[in-house]
């Protein structure tokens, strides 16, 4: 992947404000999210010439968002809700702030507002417009009939109906162009390392004192990111006599109909060997305190930011073999990549690592160094600005 060191500003005199900058809006439906994984998109909307627009329900993270120079527009879209009335509700609200913004360019983030994006965008004359697919969540976790079916339906419509030939698709791992029924190859796909890290503001420390592997696990508390899987197969582990301690770092999602219910965090963080912290936002703390990382999910990803993270601060990596998270983490590299949902062979692999404390270290090392090669904010940046420029 490589870098430009500059890119030249755009302007289109047929849409957005009538100054100079011509207008990007981004869609989005949380402003957590954005927050936490793209506002150096924001950034490099700025760098790139553009006035940014941010369309996203509000809660707590307006500062955040306008600190990067992006405008504010509020819009619900709630998760719970997500029937054809609730949909065609969202995609009026759109549209009519669509109509009024006349943007150059929509950057549409993960599925819903894609969807939805997709449908409005017709009622702001269809202006060019990125899809960038963050992963499937809970449908790409899905392997039963009606996962499938649903998966294929929403594929097509992406890739057809919803995307006029000024379209691209912005993705996080190459396994997501088969749901868009696209090759890898296709012009109109562009694959970045997931939201990129700050490799600066994610150091890496020395590996923690003393004896014992210590793990930890960081994601929000739904079903699909395997959490229940990394606690037995400590718990295994433990049995067996292997020195082993997990902390488990999140809140329950409660928009989420699949969030781990709190009594289940607590009788875990009862388990002798594993403790549920609750959210944090000290990331780089998290990993100057720990040897390594478990994330067991389930499927879904894209490329997921907890990952990114640990990988920065140098910790080996114990994740499944579903798509994001293999296409980080090269087995027997920079951490063991393990069947999904295998709690046995994840204690297993926590069995070797605490036998090998070198083996820690120099897989950590190994992650450090894959995250330099293409998975920095920069990297992302500089694609998502080239997507841009191509389609301006």
């Amino acid at each position: 992947m490589s870098v430009t060191t500059s890119s030249p500003s755009f302007s289109n005199p047929t849409h957005g404000a009538t100054g100079a900058r011509p207008r990007l809006v981004f869609v989005v439906t949380e402003d957590w999210f954005f927050a936490s994984h793209f506002l150096p998109m924001a950034r490099a909307a700025v760098e790139a010439g553009f006035e940014p627009v941010v369309v996203t329900r509000l809660r707590d993270h307006r500062k955040a968002i306008e600190a990067t120079g992006a405008r504010l527009v509020p819009l619900d879209l709630e998760r719970r809700e997500n029937g054809p009335a609730s949909l065609m509700q969202a995609v009026r609200r759109l549209g009519a702030i669509l109509e009024a913004e006349r943007p150059a360019l929509i950057h549409a983030i993960s599925l819903r507002s894609i969807l939805i994006a997709g449908l409005a965008g017709r009622m702001a004359g269809n202006p060019p417009s990125v899809q960038a697919v963050t992963g499937l969540g809970f449908l790409g976790a899905r392997r039963d009939l009606k996962g499938r079916l649903a998966r294929a339906l929403l594929g097509r419509a992406i890739a057809g109906p919803l995307s006029p030939k000024t379209t691209r698709f912005l993705l996080e791992n190459a396994q997501d162009a088969r749901f868009l029924r696209l090759s890898p190859d296709d012009k109109r796909i562009r694959i970045v390392g997931g939201a990129g890290v700050d490799p600066q503001a994610y150091p890496p420390a020395p590996l923690p004192k003393g004896r014992g592997l210590r793990l930890a696990l960081v994601s929000r508390m739904v079903w699909s990111k395997g959490v229940d899987t990394a606690v037995e197969a400590v718990t295994m582990a433990r049995q067996r006599g292997v020195d082993v301690s997990l902390t488990i770092f999140g809140a329950p999602d409660g928009d989420n109909p699949r969030a781990i219910p709190k009594a289940t965090l607590d009788e875990w963080n009862a388990r002798d060997g594993i403790g549920w912290a609750g959210p944090t936002r000290d990331i780089p703390a998290v990993w100057a305190a720990h040897h390594a990382a478990i994330f067991p999910s389930r499927g879904g990803e894209g490329l997921p930011r907890t990952l990114l993270e640990a990988a920065a601060c140098g910790r080996a990596i114990l994740t499944s073999d579903v798509p994001g998270c293999r296409d980080l983490v090269r087995d027997g590299i920079e951490g063991f990549v393990l069947a999904s949902e295998d709690a046995p062979a994840f204690s297993r692999a926590i069995e070797a690592l605490a036998g090998e404390p070198d083996r820690v270290a120099a897989m950590g090392k190994a992650a450090r160094e894959r995250i330099l090669t293409g998975y920095t904010e920069r990297h992302v940046m500089e694609t998502v600005k080239d997507l841009w420029r191509e389609l301006l």
